[in-house]
């Protein structure tokens, strides 16, 4: 079944394009999404020197995207650099949102694979420092780490947690995951959730059922 931003209108108001559909489509991917009245997460994980992001963060605000992602793990001039060329003022600029530790990976892989000797939370509290202190307004970490996550960087900061999956959903390659409810509790502004609305029979429906989950939870 093809999906398309239409289907979901009045469900879902900002819509993550990623690193497939990017590649496949392009900007135009961006242009429709905005065309449909969607705010636009450009979810792309930069990770280069710092004047290659900066420049690639130019284009991106330049499209008009609400949300980009770069590395936290570029350092901090990267991520400088990333904040600096966002520019602009007020409710419409693009924020730069700096990623800490992928939901794919756990503690095992952490250490094991990539020699970072502490365990993933505190690695995702480091790293989100650097970002605080390089200019970027928020990070994406899992939902497991969101709690420390506010209580290090305060209420300004965006928090955006991928790796949510409604009761019941398979967690797929995901392995820090958490239920919706769970991950606003915990702290979060924003939730990345994709193949339990994309993958489902009825993605409409799914979407909404997610919404009536954080409502009741909200209350």
């Amino acid at each position: 079944m093809r999906l398309e931003a239409r289907d979901l209108g009045g469900v879902v108001s900002t819509f993550k394009v990623g690193a497939q559909l990017f590649t496949a489509a392009g900007p135009a991917a961006v242009e429709l999404c905005r065309k449909r009245g969607g705010r636009v997460f450009l979810d792309l994980k930069y990770h280069d020197i710092p004047a290659t992001v900066a420049g690639a963060v130019r284009e991106a605000a330049r499209l008009g995207v609400a949300l980009l992602t770069v590395h936290a793990s570029g350092g901090s001039a990267m991520l400088r650099a990333a904040a600096g060329a966002a520019g602009g003022a007020g409710r419409d600029r693009t924020r730069i949102l700096a990623v800490t530790v992928l939901t794919s990976l756990d503690r095992a892989a952490l250490q094991r694979e990539l020699q970072v000797p502490v365990a993933v939370e505190g690695h995702a509290v480091h790293l989100a420092g650097l970002a605080r202190d390089a200019g970027c307004d928020g990070v994406v970490a899992s939902p497991q780490e969101a709690r420390r996550l506010r209580t290090v960087l305060g209420p300004d900061a965006l928090i955006v947690t991928p790796g949510v999956r409604p009761t019941g959903s398979d967690a797929g390659d995901q392995a820090r995951v958490a239920t919706p409810a769970a991950a606003l509790r915990a702290g979060a502004d924003y939730l990345v959730v994709g193949r339990p609305i994309t993958g489902a029979a009825d993605p409409a429906a799914a979407a909404a059922a997610i919404v009536a989950e954080l409502e009741r939870a909200g209350r």
